[in-house]
């Protein structure tokens, strides 16, 4: 794939759980659960001081987990937020909220991955992660550059083997620095080779998933392996800047506006139902309040079998997140 899709300096993703409802939750392989519905609050346009005061207004809502990665460039004015909000005498105990963040591919070398860490840990103002991700299978050249590239325009690979990358996450765990490792947007086959070599398994593995791309088999292959199913892009991010205009509109399908007319329920709802009953975590993105609340009316009502099936049969492979390869060998999943 020639292009590379812009990554939004400000996102981040936070987990909200309702504290006046039962919420389902799946358990994990480790000492933490992973609620079902992730809300996804997209801050791109915001300035850093935006950042953190959103990030504040969120944790005084409710909101309970924060999914953040070195890569987004805003951890600085979460962990800013974070330590306004967390700790003796303020709102929220260090354990009331669950934190991830994600090793990112120019650290992928045994000895950047602790130093990664521990300067994710510094600007998030943390002593431990709850969730450390290999954000994407594959290295790039080390170095400060986050997007190396050749003088003709393509990215700069190197060739280190992401099982020695987990061998060094394994030793974060040992040392008490993070409470669990996953990964994101590995395929079977990847997950396979750090399973072979794995001392502590994987948790999470986190990659689009939604109608139109359903991922069944990778769905399967996780349930088998122990691992949770995370799916990011859900509604097929109709917001982002870098669409096709010719793209499919996934919230625009006539069997999911169908079975929404029928529930009367939105087309959002109906993906995000169908992902649940499946026990996929799902990170829907929204920023106005009544979306979020809508979001989480999904446990209200229950998807026919034959629905269930129609839905998954609108699977085409369609990605909208472009994998940001050059090289097809690196990713299949």
């Amino acid at each position: 794939v020639p292009t590379v899709h812009p990554l939004s300096p400000h996102v981040i993703n936070i987990e909200y759980t309702l504290s006046e409802a039962s919420f389902p939750y799946l358990q994990t392989g480790t000492t933490f659960q992973v609620c079902l519905l992730i809300l996804t609050a997209v801050l791109s346009p915001l300035l850093p001081v935006q950042v953190k005061q959103a990030v504040v207004w969120a944790l005084e809502a409710g909101y309970r987990h924060i999914d953040c990665a070195a890569i987004y460039g805003n951890e600085v004015e979460i962990g800013e937020a974070l330590q306004e909000t967390l700790g003796p005498s303020k709102p929220l105990r260090r354990e009331d909220v669950f934190i991830t963040s994600k090793l990112w591919n120019t650290r992928h070398h045994p000895e950047d991955v602790e130093p990664s860490l521990l300067k994710t840990l510094k600007d998030l103002k943390l002593e431990y992660l709850d969730l450390y991700l290999i954000h994407w299978p594959y290295a790039f050249q080390r170095g400060d550059v986050p997007f190396p590239r050749k003088e003709d325009g393509t990215l700069l690979y190197d060739d280190t083997d992401y099982k020695l990358t987990w061998a060094a996450m394994e030793k974060l765990v040992e040392k008490g620095l993070v409470r669990s490792i996953g990964l994101s947007n590995f395929n079977s086959r990847q997950i396979d080779d750090i399973l072979s070599v794995a001392s502590i398994k994987p948790t999470v593995l986190q990659v689009e998933s939604h109608p139109y791309l359903a991922q069944v088999e990778l769905l399967a292959h996780c349930r088998d392996r122990g691992l949770v199913l995370t799916a990011y892009s859900p509604l097929g991010s109709p917001d982002r800047a870098w669409k096709h205009p010719d793209e499919p509109v996934l919230l625009q399908e006539p069997v999911i506006a169908a079975l929404a007319e029928k529930y009367k329920k939105s087309p959002a709802q109906i993906i995000l139902r169908w992902q649940t009953q499946r026990g996929v975590v799902t990170i829907p993105k929204s920023v106005t309040e009544s979306r979020i609340k809508e979001n989480f009316q999904v446990f209200d009502f229950t998807l026919e079998a034959d629905e269930m099936k129609s839905i998954t049969a609108l699977t085409r492979g369609w990605r909208y997140i472009v994998p940001m390869i050059e090289v097809s060998a690196f990713y299949d999943g």
